[in-house]
């Protein structure tokens, strides 16, 4: 059973922006990862925590390493929902640094149901 999944609208604009390939295999791998979002030894998720002096307990990647992409998302484990956060160049800096100011700007609401599906 996958789960749900949701995309806040700063995720949303890069999706939009990348090349229509590369948007097919995002998705493809976001639909992947719904289907079991925790980490290992069942799921795909790959925990962020600490990353570059940004605390990132309790969200998640996805990395593309062909097309050079990483995808982070929150899990709202009650209602079996993930939100998109960031899509973004697989940059870590750049990707952990946004992950970041977009926590400062929505706080704890990255891990409720009230964002748009994707």
């Amino acid at each position: 059973m996958s789960w749900k999944i949701r995309i806040i609208d700063e995720a949303q604009k890069d999706y939009g922006k990348l090349d229509s390939g590369v948007r097919k295999q995002v998705l493809a791998g976001i639909l992947k990862v719904s289907k079991a979002p925790l980490p290992s030894p069942n799921g795909y998720g790959k925990p962020l925590g600490n990353k570059n002096s940004n605390n990132l307990t309790r969200f998640f990647k996805i990395k593309y390493k062909g097309i050079g992409i990483r995808v982070v998302y929150t899990l709202v484990l009650d209602k079996h929902i993930m939100n998109i956060v960031v899509i973004s160049p697989r940059d870590d800096n750049y990707c952990y640094e946004l992950a970041k100011k977009i926590y400062t700007k929505y706080g704890k609401n990255l891990f409720k149901d009230i964002f748009d599906n994707l």
